[in-house]
């Protein structure tokens, strides 16, 4: 099993995806006439008291907080020091490349879900990939092919790589068996994930934002005390990153490591382009009423995950001095704590294990939510298949918690790395589609109205698309 996930990582990770990312982040971002640079405070206005739910779906607020619950986790801490410690420096820059490029990806897939969502047997809405893949693109297999990856992967694998690291966490910062942290967490996992999409709703719009802005101002902490060094060491991220900073340990390799490295650990980290939080897209009742919103709303997801709270991570890491690259040097979430103990003495590792409890438990609900709409696409959106998969992704929140982080992190990126090609694929297929959608929003806002898409004055896209959920009445909607 070990020698076909080491294939898959070589040949998805090594030729595929890296080029893949990053080109499919460029064509979006040129297509889309740099939506991300020319519209960035319309990322923000979107989400600026869109408290607007509906008995259907969600708030967009609510979509937010789950797929950062989903985003901000182990990628932000454990994941940003392997990137440091197998790419150096220069990882970080290509982590915010991929964010960079990676918001006009987030706002493509997650419009196409809003536009290709539906409503289940119990009136709920539903979509993501798999359902713009069969309507959008009209092919099921593909919808088939990526919900089984998604549901392997989000609803399976991540649960352990999330468990993984509050394990190690809770290890080095109190001793604590990781069996015993394993047992808690799926316990606390479970209490929430049985009560449904609107559970983990509740949950994450409470704890995400608070967690978020503790570790920030934590964060900015580390940087006003060492603010000298800011500059400097900005400056070795960027050299670093072109192979002009002496490359050392670990960095052997060059330009290539740091950049693979990066960009391995920026999508772990912000998912763009992945599939994944398309899924809780869906689910939202849009404010204002048009796919093209929820769009803007999970792109604003991957800036604040990579270039905010990475980037804090990346620095407190590096202004610490505690890298050691060599093949004894510690890595993952041991090196965050180590880094913040150099900045904050004992309470540092304490923090850091505090901090990824709250950041990976929530990845772990938020994660179990995607593989909902998977499995609604499969037909097996009853409460029987439900509750299956509901205790076999708490029992690998268990073995995730006693497993070797090595092996754990390989499995994360062969399943990642099948679901974002299948992905990628679909969305530019579906392109033209997301630049009629893009248009008729800014032109709409140009022209002082409030963007509002009605199914009747786009027949050209006629297919696929539910028009009773965009044609009836804005205001009864949002009731």
């Amino acid at each position: 099993m070990t020698a076909i996930v080491d294939f898959l990582n070589t040949v998805l990770w090594g030729y595929v995806l890296v080029w893949g990312l990053l080109g499919v982040g460029i064509f979006f971002t040129i297509r889309l006439g740099f939506i991300q640079i020319r519209h960035f405070a319309e990322y923000f206005r979107v989400i600026i008291g869109s408290n607007k739910t509906s008995s259907s779906g969600i708030s967009p607020l609510q979509a937010l907080t789950i797929s950062l619950a989903s985003r901000v986790g182990t990628g932000n801490l454990a994941g940003v020091a392997v990137a440091i410690y197998l790419g150096g420096p220069g990882a970080i820059f290509w982590m915010w490349i991929v964010a960079l490029v990676g918001m006009a990806t987030a706002y493509a897939e997650s419009t196409l879900a809003q536009l290709y969502k539906v409503r289940n047997a119990n009136s709920q809405y539903r979509g993501g990939p798999a359902f713009y893949m069969a309507n959008g693109v009209g092919s099921r297999a593909m919808g088939y092919a990526f919900s089984i990856c998604l549901i392997l992967s989000f609803g399976l694998i991540f649960s352990a790589v999330q468990a993984n690291s509050i394990s190690q966490s809770m290890t080095a910062a109190f001793g604590i068996p990781g069996i015993w942290t394993g047992i808690v967490i799926a316990a606390l996992a479970g209490i929430v994930i049985f009560g449904g999409i609107r559970s983990i709703a509740r949950v994450a719009e409470k704890i995400v934002p608070a967690m978020a802005g503790v570790y920030i101002l934590v964060a900015l902490y580390v940087l006003v005390i060492n603010i000298t060094e800011v500059p400097g060491m900005l400056a070795t991220i960027v050299g670093s990153a072109f192979g002009f900073e002496q490359a050392t340990g670990g960095v052997t390799g060059g330009i290539m490591v740091a950049l693979l490295n990066g960009v391995k650990r920026g999508l772990f980290s912000n998912e763009a382009g992945m599939g994944s939080a398309p899924n809780i897209a869906a689910t939202a009742v849009p404010d204002p009423h048009h796919p093209s919103s929820q769009g803007l709303v999970q792109g604003l997801g991957v800036f604040i995950d990579t270039l905010v709270i990475c980037t804090a991570t990346a620095l407190m890491i590096l202004l610490s001095g505690a890298v050691d690259y060599g093949p004894e040097g510690a890595q993952g979430m041991v090196l965050t704590q180590n880094a913040l103990s150099e900045h904050i003495g004992a309470a540092g590792p304490i923090f850091i294990a505090i901090a990824i409890l709250f950041f990976a438990f929530t990845s772990i609900i938020g994660n179990y939510s995607y593989a909902e709409s998977a499995m609604e696409f499969l037909g097996l959106g009853t409460a029987g298949p439900l509750a299956v998969l509901k205790l076999i992704a708490l029992a690998m929140v268990i073995w995730g918690a006693v497993q070797p982080v090595a092996t754990v992190f390989n499995f994360a990126d062969a399943s990642m790395a099948v679901m974002a090609t299948i992905n990628l694929v679909a969305i530019v297929i579906l392109s033209g589609t997301v630049k009629q959608l893009t248009d008729d929003y800014f032109a709409q806002r140009k022209a002082g109205k409030e963007p509002l898409f009605r199914f009747k004055d786009h027949p050209r896209l006629d297919k696929g698309i539910d028009p009773t959920i965009w044609n009836r009445d804005v205001a009864a909607e949002r009731r």
